[in-house]
């Protein structure tokens, strides 16, 4: 049964597609505003100069028709005109309404007497006219002048085209600007994901950040250090699996040998030592094995790091006290506690392996008749637990050594003792994962070692 198919969408085409609309609705909305702007300056302009006309045409009458008084109608041809039905028209009345002056045109159009003061609107053979009517001073005399509107929608509509035009040669240089740049982008993403595709597991180094912008910094580097960390749990791995071959390879050899010498034993005393030296090898790699586990588990490359919990560190201490009694019991030991409440936020299984591998460290190195005292409390503010014992010790100079895998800083008489080196490493990951830190000192009566783990406040 087929999963529901993954919707994927293109960057590139939904950058491209909201750039380019956005920048065309800008452009029309500003291209709309400017025309209904300017159309409308244009209409006031067309207006204001109707209305000069009829005042300058009305004052020439007045003063012909005081030097004259004329009574019957005088034509005027409109010269240099190509059309003149389609221009200026004007008719001028007395009081008893009759006409005076007109222009040819208007010979045979006739304006309406019953015409408002002021602007209007008329309608002449079927087109729309703008009508200015004037009386003067004493209205004796009636002025009508009226233009068509033909000649201020050429005007409006011309520049209209030009507006369209210039828009669209803007949107057409915006397109390419967009496109260019969303291409100059994405260029640079498809190049740092080839570089990304083309490396191999041993070819981890950083991606190049030359070249990209800054935007795309942020990825590049979570990408580099994603790369940093594979780097460091592959070298990490390489390092353990040649390690744990070679620390494995004496345990196995000797099993082998015990079991070609168990063979060719010749009686049942023989049969019975060479048993139990092939039982602690059999211990012996059976606890490296586990070690080896222990150790996998906690590395911080392998899981997301451990939810920690309110808790207290001397309960746990109680619960593992007469384990650790008998345990000192076998290795010939006295084994003390000083338990104090000591809270802190842990985990419980983890803080079970982190007190195990102190305890066993401290039990193994510490010679028969030697002390180990597991305690636990608070000390400046913080919590902590420690294990102290008259063991041999280590160096204060080859203390930062013991947390390495599979090192072993002891003293020749103790190099005998079975042991994988690992505890303390396990050891220092369980309190990286707390937060906690470590400390190496002088153990009991001013020898062995003392190990301390101090929790956060």
């Amino acid at each position: 049964m087929r999963g529901p198919a993954m919707k994927t969408w293109s960057l590139r085409r939904t950058l491209l597609t909201v750039l380019l609309g956005l920048t065309l609705a800008l452009w029309m909305g500003s291209a709309a505003i400017v025309y209904v702007e300017a159309r409308r300056e244009s209409q006031e302009l067309f207006d204001q100069s109707l209305i000069e006309t009829g005042h300058l045409l009305l004052s020439l009458v007045e003063k012909d028709v005081r030097e004259h008084g004329l009574t019957g109608p005088i034509d005027l041809p409109l010269r240099g005109h190509p059309n003149p039905h389609h221009y200026l028209l004007f008719k001028v009345r007395d009081a008893q309404q009759r006409v005076l002056y007109r222009n040819d045109a208007a010979s045979d159009i006739a304006l309406s007497r019953s015409a408002p003061d002021g602007l209007s609107w008329t309608t002449i053979g079927g087109q729309r006219w703008r009508l200015y009517s004037l009386w003067d001073e004493a209205r004796s005399l009636q002025l009508l002048v009226a233009e068509p509107t033909s000649h201020r929608d050429d005007i409006s509509r011309g520049f209209f085209y030009r507006i369209a035009l210039f828009g669209l040669l803007l949107v057409a240089l915006a397109t390419a600007a967009i496109w260019w740049s969303i291409h100059r982008v994405f260029r640079v993403l498809q190049a740092s994901a080839e570089e990304v595709s083309a490396r191999t597991p041993n070819e981890l180094f950083d991606v190049n950040l030359h070249g990209a912008p800054t935007e795309l910094h942020p990825l590049l580097l979570e990408i580099n250090r994603l790369f940093g960390r594979v780097r460091h749990s592959r070298d990490n791995e390489q390092r353990f699996t040649a390690d744990a071959a070679h620390e494995l390879r004496t345990p196995l050899a000797a099993i082998k040998t015990n079991l070609q010498v168990l063979q060719r034993a010749r009686s049942g005393a023989e049969r019975e030592e060479f048993i139990a030296a092939l039982s602690a090898s059999v211990e012996r790699a059976t606890r490296l094995v586990k070690q080896l586990l222990a150790l996998a588990q906690l590395d911080p490359q392998a899981q997301a790091d451990t939810a920690l919990a309110p808790g207290d560190l001397a309960p746990l201490l109680a619960e593992q006290a007469v384990q650790w009694q008998q345990w000192s019991r076998q290795y010939q030991l006295t084994l003390g506690l000083d338990i104090a409440p000591a809270p802190c936020a842990l985990h419980a299984d983890s803080m079970h392996m982190l007190l195990r591998n102190l305890v066993e460290n401290a039990l193994r190195y510490t010679p028969a008749g030697g002390t180990i005292v597991v305690g636990c409390g608070r000390e400046d503010g913080r919590s902590f637990v420690r294990v102290a014992d008259t063991g041999p010790g280590i160096a204060e100079e080859m203390r930062e050594r013991v947390f390495e895998r599979f090192v072993r800083l002891v003293r020749l008489d103790c190099a005998h003792l079975p042991g994988s080196g690992l505890g303390l490493s396990i050891v220092r990951r369980i309190a990286e994962r707390h937060g906690a830190q470590i400390v190496l000192g002088a153990g009991l009566q001013g020898r062995g070692l003392a190990v301390t783990v101090f929790f956060p406040r």
